[in-house]
């Protein structure tokens, strides 16, 4: 008799008479999802339809930018080295939203509630993934054109430039968010605690 029909019949004897579980018997793991009910549907649409509302992003004509030059932006006031380490992979990401392959109407109803969303929770360094295209009038691009004027769009945002090639080059770019009140307050009270 060979080894692997031996421990077969080992196993068998081990195991003995086994049944399976009744039905009702299982424990729910989650796999099978439940369908929204009515209600659920309506409120998301109505909470849908609210930030739709809120989003100030200009949907009109862009001049589109040459696929192969990089973006950059700052404000005024905030100095060249701090868009210079967001370049550089100084600031870690703390947050990523990709938009590939994706309608501009839908890239711009998921970058509106990021920024808000990633501004609210205290975030500073956050990466948009969007891809590039190779023509001036590819998809890629054209998003590439309407993100870099969207994201000057938004008080929340102090600077943007494209990303290295190991972070996804031209089809990439570094986000950098200015500091909430909330956040400016605790580093106030962090240095009045190193002085004290």
């Amino acid at each position: 008799m060979n080894q692997s029909l031996r421990d077969e019949m080992d196993f068998s004897a081990l195991v003995g008479d086994v049944k399976p579980l009744a039905k009702h018997n299982r424990a729910d793991t989650g796999t099978q999802r439940q369908r929204p009910t009515e209600a659920q549907l309506a409120r998301r649409e109505s909470a849908e339809q609210r930030l739709e509302e809120r989003n100030f992003l200009s949907d009109d004509f862009v001049d589109l930018l040459p696929p192969f030059d990089p973006i950059e932006y700052r404000r005024e006031g905030i100095q060249q080295g701090v868009v210079d380490k967001l370049k550089h992979g100084g600031y870690s990401v703390q947050a990523q939203l990709h938009l590939l392959r994706r309608p501009l109407a839908e890239c711009r109803r998921m970058l509106f509630p990021f920024i808000q969303e990633a501004y609210l929770h205290d975030l500073r360094s956050v990466l948009i993934v969007h891809g590039r295209g190779r023509e001036i009038d590819s998809p890629a691009n054209v998003l590439r054109s309407y993100l870099a004027k969207w994201l000057t769009q938004f008080d929340e945002v102090q600077a943007y430039i494209s990303a290295q090639p190991a972070e996804g080059g031209l089809g990439a770019t570094w986000v950098m968010l200015r500091k909430s009140d909330r956040a400016k307050a605790n580093n106030r009270e962090r240095q009045q605690k190193r002085r004290g």
